[in-house]
């Protein structure tokens, strides 16, 4: 859940801006089932205040006591939980799983405060960068990284963390499915944005947390707000708004690209945005119409489930048929 790293970086900085130290928890390796992935980032401070997650729980008051006992004073240290590990064998994860966990004392210095304002600004911008650690010296700088990779590997002494864009869901259109739509994404942590230029449709909008931009979602695709970890979809079956978002998403570097439709609408579409679009076969392969998962969906929850659910399908890189 990037966006989650994102109010971890939120919270590093205000506190280090504030003069206070920090401990960046950041999820190296997972063995066996873990709830987190490797890169998951977690911030705590001596007072027991933290954001973020590395596990169920468990591992996070094990570690907020320690930091409350006066551990982990050393520059960065790699701490293992779970099933063998000897540092704290009464911790154990879900189903016997480990994992490895980077801690890094910050102390409110300019070294520090670069570090964070790096990885923040990396978070909120459009390029992903591989944060490089050598772990003997304690070193850090930061790299140019391909938008594919993992988001943690280590070479020998040397760590490379991978920080990219925060997940983001743009919403073409406000429908009945799109609340549901916002609400699902929010809570798998994506910063959500509904775009719509009808007045009437934003005025019984209103969900805690979501961005509600009052122009074409076509406008806004097309102003630069879709990068790599951008997911758009089309929900209102309004070809004005729906068509339109189409052609300007499929000009952008987005994972995910999808419009609701039955697969006659669907076809119809290809060919009107084929014909009136400009957009070629290869355009029109990436857009997932009928949009979300195959799952006899109904009621507009039910849909919405389907479209998130396809969506991150596709964002973890599984095929259909291997669901």
């Amino acid at each position: 859940m990037q966006h989650l790293d994102l109010q971890v970086l939120d919270n590093a900085l205000r506190w280090a801006n504030a003069g206070e130290t920090v401990w960046l928890c950041s999820v190296l390796t997972t063995f066996g089932s873990s709830p987190r992935e490797p890169g998951s980032l977690l911030v705590a401070r001596a007072d027991g205040s933290h954001v973020g997650s590395l596990s169920g729980g468990c591992v996070e008051e094990d570690f907020l006591a320690r930091v409350a006992a006066g551990e982990f004073t050393d520059t960065l240290e790699i701490v293992r939980y779970g099933e063998g590990a000897d540092e704290s064998p009464q911790v154990s994860l879900p189903c016997g799983g480990m994992l490895d966990v980077l801690v890094e004392r910050l102390p409110a210095d300019a070294e520090s405060l670069t570090q964070l304002e790096v990885m923040h600004a990396t978070l909120l911008g459009q390029r992903s960068l591989v944060r490089v650690i050598d772990l003997p010296s304690g070193r850090r700088r930061f790299t140019t990284a391909d938008e594919n990779g993992p988001r943690v590997a280590r070479e020998g002494d040397e760590l490379r963390l991978r920080l990219g864009p925060a997940l983001r869901l743009i919403i073409a259109g406000i429908s009945p499915v799109s609340r549901f739509c916002a609400e699902f994404a929010q809570a798998l942590g994506f910063e959500v944005i509904v775009c719509d230029p009808r007045e009437e449709a934003r005025r019984d909008f209103a969900v805690s947390g979501v961005e509600v931009q009052a122009v074409l979602p076509s406008l806004f695709i097309a102003s630069g707000a879709c990068h790599a970890a951008t997911a758009v979809v089309a929900l209102t079956h309004d070809p004005r708004i729906d068509d339109l978002a189409m052609i300007e998403a499929v000009r952008t570097p987005a994972f995910y690209i999808g419009v609701m439709g039955s697969k006659r609408t669907s076809h119809k579409r290809a060919e009107r945005l084929a014909r009136s679009g400009g957009l070629d076969a290869a355009d029109i392969a990436r857009l997932h119409m009928p949009i979300g998962l195959d799952l006899d969906s109904k009621t507009p929850a039910e849909i919405a489930l389907s479209v998130v659910a396809d969506v991150l399908r596709v964002r973890r890189g599984k095929a259909r048929d291997a669901l």
